[in-house]
């Protein structure tokens, strides 16, 4: 998919392995190791888990036997959508932790960010291996505990990854690839940007409990989802660390949000656009900006230029490098589906094989990163990399919720 002809798999398989890149076998998806059923159990039965949790059975024949949530409608329309067993639906505050810690092999982790760390961590330490979505908080002090807990997890031989659908795309190891072995030259300036329109209308419904609208809209909240710049855009930030090898060294942004008012869109607090300058090592600028303003016109992309040329990458889209060493990746990529449905199929071949995976460090650094950027725009001046990593700020949402 994607793969030049001149480029041998034998050898790309082998390039990217040594990486550290994610490559797919095929005998491990319904191959003779898929005898017993992996069991897996749902924290978060809103959007993103109702769209993930059919990837399980469908592609790795792993069973879903356990949900939890905080919102009794949804635990009730998810139950009935995966046939689960009653006395294996947790509602509550503590719903996360009596998943857990019930018979199950692993947790999938699909709430809003700011309690990733923390159901992250009770699943590593009931023994389970997770599956997270991202961003894996809102936070430093959180992503520190999550980082914490991927190192638990490594000793205790868990797999413990985080879903960065386009790590998991062979065009995307393809491109990184070539960025690192130096087909546009040295990398000199970055563009990342992520444009798009507000993600949905207000979910709420007249007389619902606050906490609950919140909830429902945790997208467009500034602390349950840590702001479009982390809950959303992350996706660019991390292309832009995996093509620049590392995490910038300081940032500096501004940004805002227009009135929405009356249009049906004015739920949250969420700023709705970005401008932030990261500076890398090596003399790398990257210029990011997002927005969430119009439907009109809507990309993800990340572009690196050298001298020798331009490795010019889309989301859902285009993959090529121009220049001396042009290359044709792919005209349209399926990332977001087919990403994550490999992260998928990865996650249940490792726990069934008893080969762990963790991309734990990774995760923490781009969604570090995603931080980083949204405390420079919100202060307006130049934060560094060591300034924020002091930052002891803890996001509480209160939602006070009644059960």
């Amino acid at each position: 998919m994607g793969i030049e002809a001149g480029t041998g798999r034998r050898e790309f398989v082998k390039t990217a392995a040594a990486a550290g890149l994610l490559i797919l076998k095929p005998e491990t998806v319904f191959g003779s190791q898929a005898n017993s059923a992996v069991e897996v159990g749902i924290v978060g039965c809103g959007g993103r888990g109702n769209w993930i949790g059919p990837f399980f059975p469908e592609y790795t024949g792993a069973r879903i036997v356990g949900l939890a949530d905080v919102m009794q409608d949804h635990l009730d329309s998810t139950r009935d959508k995966f046939k689960v067993d009653a006395s294996r639906a947790y509602y509550g505050p503590d719903a996360y932790k009596e998943l857990a810690h019930s018979k199950l092999d692993a947790v999938v982790i699909m709430t809003p960010p700011l309690y990733h760390p923390e159901e992250a961590e009770e699943a590593v330490k009931a023994g389970k291996h997770v599956y997270c979505a991202k961003p894996i908080g809102v936070d430093v002090p959180g992503c520190q505990s999550y980082a914490a807990t991927g190192k638990l997890a490594a000793q205790k031989k868990l797999t413990f990854w985080t879903d960065f659908q386009t790590r998991a795309q062979e065009v995307y190891q393809e491109a990184a690839r070539r960025v690192h072995q130096g087909d546009i030259g040295k990398p000199a300036f970055a563009q990342v940007f992520y444009y798009a329109g507000r993600p949905s209308k207000d979910k709420g419904s007249p007389g619902m409990d606050p906490g609950q609208r919140r909830t429902l809209n945790f997208y467009m909240d500034k602390v349950l989802g840590g702001d479009i710049i982390v809950e959303q855009n992350i996706h660019v930030i991390d292309v832009a660390n995996w093509f620049l090898q590392g995490h910038p060294l300081k940032a500096t942004g501004t940004g805002g949000r227009a009135d929405w008012s009356g249009t049906g869109y004015d739920a949250g607090d969420a700023w709705d656009h970005f401008q932030v300058t990261f500076w890398y090592g090596n003399d790398v600028q990257a210029d990011f900006s997002s927005n969430q303003l119009t439907n009109s016109f809507s990309d993800l992309c990340v572009r690196v230029f050298g001298i020798k040329g331009c490795a010019d990458t889309h989301y859902g889209g285009s993959l090529r490098i121009t220049g001396e060493n042009a290359w044709k990746g792919a005209d349209k990529d399926d990332t977001f589906r087919q990403g994550a449905v490999n992260n998928v199929k990865a996650f249940i071949a490792s726990v069934r094989e008893g080969k762990a995976i963790n991309n734990g460090d990774q995760a923490t650094e781009s969604t570090l990163t995603a931080v980083l950027g949204r405390m420079a725009a919100y202060q307006q001046r130049v934060i560094t990399w060591e300034e924020m990593m002091k930052s002891k700020e803890r996001l509480h949402a209160d939602l006070k919720l009644k059960w």
